[in-house]
C-alpha cells in the first residue's frame, strides 16, 4: 500500500516551483525525493519536520500531506 502523495506534490509546486528545489532545500536529491513521492522509499522523520517548514504546513495537516 502506498501514500498518496498528489497534495504534497501541489503545495512543492506552490511554494516552491519544482520538485528539484524542494530537494535542494530539504539537502537531498532530486532522486530521493521522486522516490519518497512515488513510494519507492520512505519519509524520515527530520525530513517531514523540515519539508513542513519549508512549505508552511501545520502539525493539524501533516496527514493530509504525509500520510
Amino acid at each position: 500500500m502506498g501514500y498518496d502523495y498528489s497534495k504534497l506534490e501541489g503545495r512543492i509546486v506552490e511554494k516552491l516551483g519544482t520538485r528539484e528545489n524542494f530537494a535542494k532545500s530539504l539537502g537531498i536529491t532530486t532522486k530521493s525525493i521522486s522516490e519518497k513521492l512515488n513510494n519507492k522509499t520512505i519519509w524520515k522523520q527530520p525530513e517531514i519536520s523540515k519539508a513542513m517548514d519549508l512549505l508552511s504546513i501545520s502539525s493539524e495537516d501533516i496527514g493530509l500531506y504525509f500520510f
